[in-house]
Formats: C-alpha cells, structure tokens, sequence
C-alpha cells in the first residue's frame, strides 16, 4: 500500500485546496499544485474544495481505466463527476449554475504524466497542471471524445489564461 500524504491545510494561503499524493514513484512538489489549484479555482470562480485531486500509482489508474472505462491500460487522468452533466454551451453559464458545488474527483498518474512532459517537452510541474486543468474541464461535463473540438477550445484558452505553456 503506498504511502498517503495528504496535503489538506487548514491555515495559510492555499487552505481551499485538497490534494492528496498516493504515489512515491515520482518526486514531486506537492506546494506548486497547492498554488496552481489555487489559481484554477480563482479562474474558475468555484468554490473552495469543488474538487478533490488524488495522484495515484500507475497501477491504480490501470484498475480505475479498466473498472470505470473498461480499458485495460494506465491513462494519464481520470474525472469522477459528482453528478451527470450535460456538455455546456458556454463555461461562464456552466460555472454560475455550479456555484458552490462540489464538482467530483480527478485522478492522476504522475508516472505516466511524466512520460507525457517527456514527450512534448513540458517539465512535469506544467503537465500535472495541464492534466487537472483538463481534468476540471470534465468536471463540468466537457467530453473531447464527442464534443467537436470544443473542450479544446476551452482548454487552450484557459492554459493561455493561467500560463501554462
């Protein structure tokens, strides 16, 4: 069983955020997503702990891709909504009528984030970033499998928004 190091502050700038590190596979800063979660909800406008962020083992996103996707294969993040949501028409119409909800889980693997930033030349920070940023986005009912590029969209647009390259 890995080691659980939960990052729930109750004092301090970034007491809002709850991110939880179940892996020892990658070393990570655990303080630069603590800020960036931060930010993301001050974007976002939602409320504090709207979403709880869980960096698991490669092994655990494996079984969560096969239980939950039936894909028997590690992926890079997984959204858990807490409710079903329809697409959006527009994100600033979605983040009103979700004011104050707790949006669901997203699970990361930094392992395979890794390999990830290797491959388009981000520094692992900025991919984790980019991977909750997306996993937000599903959060809120986004679906880059069906939506016709939309999600992309948004997604580009708030990367520029919150500099992430």
């Amino acid at each position: 069983m890995p080691a659980k190091r939960s990052m729930r502050r109750k004092h301090g700038p970034h007491a809002d955020i709850t991110i939880e590190n179940c892996q020892r596979a990658v070393r990570l800063q655990m303080v630069v997503f603590e800020r960036f979660l931060h930010n993301l909800r001050r974007e976002l406008g939602v409320a504090p702990n709207a979403a709880f962020v869980r960096l698991v083992t490669d092994s655990e996103m494996a079984r969560l891709n096969a239980t939950f996707r039936k894909k028997r294969k590690t992926t890079d993040v997984l959204s858990f909504p807490s409710d079903a949501r329809s697409r959006p028409v527009r994100l600033q119409t979605r983040l009103k009528s979700l004011r104050g909800a707790f949006l669901g889980d997203i699970a990361i693997s930094p392992v395979v984030a890794r390999r990830n930033a290797e491959w388009f030349g981000r520094s692992l920070e900025n991919e984790i970033c980019i991977l909750i940023v997306h996993g937000f986005l599903h959060l809120l009912g986004y679906d880059h499998e069906t939506d016709r590029g939309e999600m992309e969209r948004v997604e580009q647009k708030l990367r520029r928004r919150l500099r992430l390259v």
